[in-house]
């Protein structure tokens, strides 16, 4: 659905600055430069203008005016997307409406546990005040240090608690959302029992601000753990790694926080372009697992539960050797080579990146037959396999082979995805996990979905946004 091809006039331009003020009105190049390239550099944009509202009657305002001259609006929060969802197009007629001084934390409610907090408020700072009145903000993330929550519910962030706590649509109890024509949606409850109607904040939270802009919301808090115990593990195969999630998902249940899938090739890459990584075992091995264990329950809790969950693993011949960290540094150190895996791969080359989940159980298959088809789509290419085995979401990107045609491998971009794809969808997953369609996916979305399901994400958005204005051509 695309917006009327209308180009602000000064007039227009100072109308919406007279809403925010000058001071947060950016209109020099200069300013508006970092709301224009985001961190991948896949797409770039241009507008006339950014708006940093400083409250949700701003926000209001400012929608009710686009409304008004059909004025194209893209919301966007830290510009940590990785899907061009955040980004606006080249015609330079679209505003962006930047949510980063909306910054406040509400309210902390740990009878409730519940968190109210602005759609500014940057991830770990949230995280930080949940810790401060000794509760867990569980949603955990490489980009926790910028992203805002207003982009994390607008993407239904994902990450490496989900296993255990969800993504980002079941940790959110309520909304605030301004709606295009400028109406305030204020469904700000705190309630985990509501049966009244349709559940409309799901809409929002992964519509990625297509619907409208998301300014508050009401989160899920809960206990803090009183102990977590880290561990590495070294396998043989990523079926001995779906041993180990069967025995520990036994044993732990609900205590197991996070179990993710590394192989070898991924570390190499962090060992080689990191120098404060070290190697976690002695010893090199085709696939690790990275396993945490938390406990509310007391300090030996989690140690007693890792501790017996890997010597069973050992003894069935599932684990070949593990280590548990011995300090709060290496825990640390442990978590920071799985969270820095991402930047290691860019020294390597152009990559072919791959957001997907499948079944837990069709992990090892998709591995297997996943190295297969890519040797056939471009020989020598190297297999970046790593993510969230515990919730089925792996990272699974392909990098250029070594001494290889940059970019004749960069040409097979778009084979590459359809091979990937439709391996996934031959096993019963989906082509985009966590990180959003925005307008990477966006074709790819329209032409694989039931027709069905396109027909009503098209009705929902005329209902809602019926001149298109709301963040266009992104999602559907």
């Amino acid at each position: 659905m695309d917006a009327p091809a209308q180009p602000l006039d000064e007039t227009l331009i100072r109308s919406f600055a007279g809403i925010v003020g000058d001071r947060y009105a950016l209109t020099a190049e200069a300013d508006i430069a970092p709301y224009t390239v985001e961190r991948r550099g896949l797409f770039g944009g241009s507008t006339p203008l950014v708006l940093r509202p400083g409250c949700t009657d701003e926000v209001s305002r400012i929608m009710a005016l686009a409304s008004e001259t059909r004025t194209p609006v893209v919301p966007q929060g830290g510009n940590t997307g990785l899907v061009g969802g955040q980004m606006p197009d080249g015609s330079g007629r679209e505003i962006v409406v930047s949510l980063s001084r909306m910054n406040r934390i509400r309210e902390i409610d740990t009878t409730s546990n519940t968190i109210t907090a602005e759609a500014g408020v940057v991830l770990q700072t949230l995280q930080e005040a949940a810790d401060g009145a000794d509760r867990l903000f569980p949603l955990s993330l490489g980009s926790q240090g910028s992203c805002q929550i207003g982009g994390n519910l607008s993407s239904n962030a994902g990450g490496t608690g989900v296993l255990a706590y969800g993504n980002a649509r079941e940790l959110c109890l309520g909304l605030e959302v301004v709606l295009p024509d400028g109406r305030i949606f204020d469904d700000l409850r705190k309630l985990k029992k509501d049966n009244t109607g349709y559940d409309l904040k799901d809409l929002f939270v992964g519509g990625e601000g297509t619907l409208g802009i998301i300014t508050a919301a009401v989160l899920k808090l809960f206990p803090r753990p009183k102990s977590r115990e880290i561990a590495w593990a070294g396998l043989n195969s990523p079926d001995e790694a779906l041993g180990l999630y069967r025995l520990a998902q036994d044993r732990g249940g609900p205590s197991v926080t996070a179990f993710e899938l590394v192989m070898e090739t991924p570390l190499e890459f962090l060992l080689r372009h990191n120098p404060s990584a070290q190697r976690p075992l002695a010893e090199r091995y085709p696939c690790y697992v990275m396993l945490e264990i938390s406990s509310v329950r007391s300090a030996s809790d989690a140690r007693e539960l890792i501790e017996d969950i890997l010597t069973a693993a050992m003894e069935q011949g599932v684990v070949l050797d593990a280590a548990i960290a011995a300090s709060g540094q290496q825990f640390s150190d442990f978590w920071a080579l799985r969270e820095n895996m991402s930047e290691a791969q860019k020294p390597e080359g152009f990559s072919i990146k791959h957001d997907i989940s499948v079944p837990v159980a069709a992990i090892p298959r998709f591995i297997a037959e996943g190295a297969d088809l890519v040797e056939q789509v471009a020989p020598g290419a190297r297999v970046v396999c790593f993510g969230h085995m515990g919730d089925g979401n792996l990272h699974y990107n392909v990098s250029e082979p070594v001494g290889g045609d940059s970019a004749a491998f960069q040409a097979l971009y778009g084979r590459m995805n359809e091979t990937v794809h439709a391996l996934v969808h031959n096993l019963g997953g989906s082509f985009s996990a966590e990180h959003g369609i925005g307008r990477l996916k966006r074709d790819e979305l329209i032409a694989t979905a039931p027709p069905v399901a396109t027909e009503l994400m098209r009705a929902v958005k005329r209902a809602i946004d019926p001149l298109g204005i709301m963040n266009p051509n992104k999602v559907i």
